[in-house]
Parts: structure tokens; sequence; C-alpha cells
């Protein structure tokens, strides 16, 4: 194995590692910074299989993957977010913290067999990332399915697209760039929105709850 594919394995064991840990983090700010570090594990992942190809195309979707996820996002949350929201333990959740544990790392054993199906449409160097791209889209599934703060759920949204992102770089390397452009636009554009929506339905009701969302309607009508 060469040492590129040694460090792509490496960033692939700590990128589901990471996606894990957001299940189980129970403040919005750690949820936030995890989410950071996976971001730029799945653009090291980008560097290291446009390294190895090699394809300027991959090093290109790395940089718009720091910019707009590992940068853009993060700064979007923590500036348009009340700060204490930051700062407040995250306690709603639909079950515990030792069963969503659970729950992920049995999702992940699945995505992992299931994408061993399917690595032969991958390079030996990133068939790896097909199993654990499907692995961390299982598991913010998961992430969105037990959260119900606005914010944390939009957090697991942006885990599944990263799972979805880290298998797509190695399954069509050469996807266009002008559509990876377009993703990263979308995704900056729905941060912004719930970060706003966010900051209302707490200063109006008190709460991040997204069911706290049909109160704030009734409110300003």
């Amino acid at each position: 194995m060469s040492l590129l594919s040694e460090l792509n394995a490496l960033a692939l064991g700590l990128f589901i590692i990471s996606t894990i840990a957001m299940t189980v983090t129970r403040q919005i700010g750690a949820c936030i910074q995890i989410f950071v570090v996976q971001s730029l594990l799945l653009a090291a992942s980008a560097f290291l299989l446009g390294a190895s190809t090699p394809s300027w195309h991959l090093i290109a979707l790395g940089c718009v993957t720091v910019i707009g996820k590992a940068i853009s996002i993060p700064w979007l949350l923590r500036a348009l977010v009340p700060s204490e929201i930051h700062r407040t333990r995250e306690l709603s959740q639909t079950i515990d913290a030792p069963t969503a544990l659970l729950a992920a790392l049995g999702l992940t054993l699945l995505g992992y067999a299931f994408g061993a199906h399917i690595v032969g449409a991958a390079p030996n160097l990133s068939s790896g990332n097909v199993s654990m791209g499907i692995a961390a889209l299982l598991v913010g599934l998961l992430l969105l399915a037990v959260r119900i703060e606005a914010v944390p759920q939009l957090l697991g949204i942006l885990a599944m697209e990263n799972g979805a992102f880290l298998a797509g770089i190695a399954i069509a390397p050469d996807f266009p760039l002008i559509a990876e452009l377009a993703i990263a636009f979308d995704v900056l554009l729905l941060g912004f929105i719930v970060a706003l929506l966010t900051r209302a339905a707490y200063r109006r009701i008190g709460t991040t709850e997204v069911g706290g969302l049909s109160a704030l309607r009734e409110r300003i009508k």
C-alpha cells in the first residue's frame, strides 16, 4: 500500500469517527467544531485522491470544500445564531446518547458492508471512500432523525452531504466542477436560511426546536 493510500485510509477513519461523534455531542458549539474537522478530512481525502490520480479537478474540489464548509458555514452559524445557543447544553433529542452511539455504530457497519459490494466502481485507492461515504450518509441521517433542534438538524443534513461527497469523488472523480460549485452555493444558502430562522425562533419563543417554528409562524400572523 502506497503512502497516499495509507494517508487516505487514515483520513477516512477519522472522518467516520468525527461523524459518529456528532451524534453524541450535546453542545451545539462542539457539534459545529466537529463538522469543521469532518469537512477538513473530506477535503484531505480529495487532495490525496487528486495527488494520486493526478487530478487538478479533485484538488479544486478540496479547496471548494475548505472554503465553503470548513470556513464559510461555521462563520455564518457563529455570526447569525445567538452566542448563548452555542454555550447551551443540547438536551433535546429523541433518544439518549448511548443508544444513539450504538445506532451510529450499527449504521456504520451496515454502510461499510453495503459499500463493499460496489467498490468495483472505484479505483483501489478510493474504494474505502465509497464504504465510509455511505456509512457517513447513514449516520448523518440518524443525526437528522434524533435531533429536534434546528442547528443540529442542519449539521445532520450537511454530514449526509459530506458522506455523499466522499463517496462521489471515488465513484465519479471527474464530476463537473461547475456542478460542485452550484451544490456548494446551495449548501451556503441553506446554512444562511437555517441560521436566520434559528435566531428568529430563539428571540421570539426562546427555543430552537423545529417544532417551535409553528408557534413562531402563529405569532408572526
